[in-house]
């Protein structure tokens, strides 16, 4: 009796094993089948489901990148308001040399140089108290609003691009919706993998409409203040070199307003 119950538990593990090795196959083969039919790589899941709407969709998220890379690449202090252009038109205004700034802001492709370029030949030396400064500015207000004009299509496309990502996407939404009530009428039931196929579209195409037009919001906005900034610097530079000009024409008759015996 005692060797009956040694030898029992050794002939079930054999069993057990013996079982196990010759299912295994099998079990790793229905396994490995049933989510081989489930998966789907990231790019079909999460892009290619969405249906053919997220072909516009994805040319708008490659617009609002490129209106993102050519908007950096342009607005920077160095194509608005270099420091060595400004120290050099500034030197020349300081001494009186007009001509010699509008020579020099002529040859330079900045904001500045542009500016001045524009605005500095209406100088009028007939009018040594101010120097004309009142057809100086309406020329500085007449070169910013123009400039604003071409510079800030490309910060307007990018608002383009968020009111119209979810303008796409709810396309999408609604094309799915109207595809699950026509699969519903056709089935007669409610098969959620019937119905699998037009979700996944109106839910795909909504998340990446707001995908793309929540960061290309605040792109645009960023954007837009960047360029008045920088704008409203080169403008002020301008207004510097005027003031510097106006002073030193002015020297001998604004020293002589001032009592004697006070420091300058």
């Amino acid at each position: 009796m005692i060797n009956k119950l040694k030898h029992r538990p050794r002939v079930s593990a054999f069993t057990i094993l013996l079982f196990v090795l010759l299912s295994a196959p099998q079990i790793f083969a229905q396994d490995a089948a049933a989510p081989a039919a489930l998966k789907k790589s990231f790019l079909a899941r999460w892009v290619l489901d969405g249906g053919p709407t997220m072909l516009f969709i994805g040319a708008a998220v490659v617009a609002y990148i490129a209106l993102v890379v050519y908007n950096a690449m342009n607005m920077t202090k160095a194509k608005f308001t270099p420091s060595d252009l400004h120290m050099a038109l500034m030197d020349h205004m300081v001494n009186c040399r007009v001509r010699s700034a509008i020579e020099l802001a002529a040859t330079h492709p900045s904001y500045l140089g542009r500016l001045v370029a524009y605005a500095f030949p209406n100088i009028d030396a007939t009018q040594p108290e101010n120097l004309g400064r009142d057809q100086v500015e309406d020329a500085i207000a007449d070169f910013t609003n123009n400039e604003a004009r071409k510079a800030l299509q490309w910060v307007n496309y990018i608002s383009l691009c968020a009111q119209a990502s979810p303008m796409l996407g709810l396309l999408g939404t609604v094309m799915g919706m109207v595809s699950a009530f026509a699969t519903l009428q056709t089935s007669g039931g409610a098969d959620p993998s019937a119905l699998a196929g037009d979700i996944s579209v109106a839910l795909l195409t909504t998340l990446w409409g707001l995908i793309n037009a929540i960061p290309a919001i605040v792109s645009f906005v960023y954007y837009k203040n960047k360029y008045n900034q920088l704008v409203s610097e080169s403008v002020h530079a301008a207004e510097e070199m005027l003031n510097a000009a106006i002073a030193t024409v002015n020297a001998d008759t604004l020293y002589a307003k001032i009592p004697e015996g006070i420091a300058v």
